[in-house]
């Protein structure tokens, strides 16, 4: 059974930490994904970096298939619709320290797993730790 994207979770939790630190959570965001509504004059490169601080917007929604808020930009009041699948980093802007996210970050499935790249280990062998990436 595939489970839904970590995307969202993975958001909300980054930015709590980010924030409990006393930090300024950023989100790097591809203005390409349909459904994005940010200001296109303060997009660079096909992606916009919003701070999205407690103290800089209102109205902070970061739910399961998108974040909405709403902040100023150029003196104006703007409302911003990101959708989940467009936000490529949440870090924070002091040092940095945050998450980037893959263009799929599906979660691996049962079947996935089994793969073996060694049939026959050897047994006397000790097995060394792995780490591997689960997107």
């Amino acid at each position: 059974m595939q489970m839904t994207s970590s995307r969202p979770y993975l958001v909300r939790a980054i930015y709590q930490w980010i924030a409990d630190n006393g930090m300024t959570p950023h989100l790097l965001v591809d203005v390409s994904v349909d459904g994005v509504l940010v200001p296109a004059e303060h997009v660079q490169n096909g992606k916009i970096i919003l701070n999205v601080a407690p103290m800089a917007v209102s109205s902070l929604i970061l739910g399961d298939d998108e974040i909405t808020f709403t902040a100023r930009f150029s003196g104006k009041s703007q409302s911003i619709y990101i959708p989940i699948d467009a936000v490529l980093a949440i870090y924070a802007k002091e040092n940095g320290q945050g998450m980037m996210f893959s263009d799929d970050d599906g979660a691996i499935s049962a079947a996935d797993d089994e793969s073996d790249d060694d049939p026959e280990p050897d047994p006397d062998k000790p097995k060394r730790p792995s780490l591997r990436v689960v997107k």
